[in-house]
């Protein structure tokens, strides 16, 4: 049998490692907690994020964790608690609802962009008209993103119906389910053509081929919050106060966004 020394030794061993182990484990999780805010963002805004996340994480050695999709979804996500401490939408309306329902701080606008028709078919690039171009016989499907849930997507249907070309294009419209899939489809050739936001127009990989502007396009007025659930407010803070420079805005800029 174990000794009362021995046992003692033990039980105090024991404590230590434990009152140790939950020490460090509470430590790592504070800092962890220190140097991480996530953000949702809307699809058309996450190349000029990457950019701009990473210039801040190298400033402040505070990690951007990103999580991307439609407006619609993310807030939807955001409604049902999903642990985001800033929401950095593609419209101005899920913003204010949330502000409405007192799940946000007062929303701020971060950046306006528009909605441009692309094609990775160069072999169409022959006139400046849009509609002269997706009217044309050799079109047998355009890509848009859901006008639901995508608000670039509800811009591209509001520029068709006021061109008045719903219902010839009703029957060559594919979905997607954000803005970039339906520049997905663009690329891969699943469509002749997209609607996207200018930023993909913008990319390495939109570059390549042809974007027409819309003149009846209505601009796209984007709005962000912070969540009150956010338990990093003062990293957060710093962030949307990073957005606000002169850098960030030179990057908004080279996306096609003002």
């Amino acid at each position: 049998m174990m000794s009362t020394l021995g046992y003692n030794y033990v039980l105090r061993s024991a404590i230590f490692l434990l009152v140790s182990g939950v020490f460090f484990s509470g430590a790592v999780r504070g800092a962890a907690g220190q140097e991480e805010i996530r953000v949702a963002v809307a699809t058309n805004f996450m190349r000029p994020m990457d950019a701009i996340a990473g210039d801040f994480e190298k400033q402040t050695g505070t990690r951007v964790k990103r999580s991307s999709s439609a407006t619609g979804m993310l807030y939807s996500q955001i409604v049902n608690s999903a642990p985001f401490d800033l929401f950095l939408a593609a419209d101005e309306k899920r913003p204010e609802l949330l502000y409405q329902q007192g799940l946000c701080e007062e929303p701020f606008v971060y950046a306006s962009g528009r909605v441009v028709l692309w094609s990775n078919r160069v072999d169409l690039g022959g006139t400046e008209n849009w509609l002269q171009v997706i009217l044309g016989d050799e079109i047998l499907r355009v890509a848009i993103a859901n006008p639901e849930t995508a608000p670039y997507g509800e811009a591209a249907m509001q520029t068709i119906k006021k061109a008045g070309i719903e219902q010839k294009l009703q029957k060559l419209l594919v979905y997607g389910q954000n803005i970039g899939q339906a520049f997905q489809y663009g690329q891969q050739g699943a469509a002749d053509m997209a609607f996207v936001a200018q930023s993909f127009a913008l990319s390495e990989q939109g570059r390549k081929g042809k974007t027409w502007l819309l003149p009846e396009a209505p601009p796209v007025v984007q709005k962000g919050c912070i969540l009150k659930n956010s338990a990093q407010r003062e990293a957060v803070l710093e962030f949307v106060a990073y957005l606000q420079t002169e850098q960030s805005k030179t990057i908004l800029s080279a996306f096609g966004y003002e």
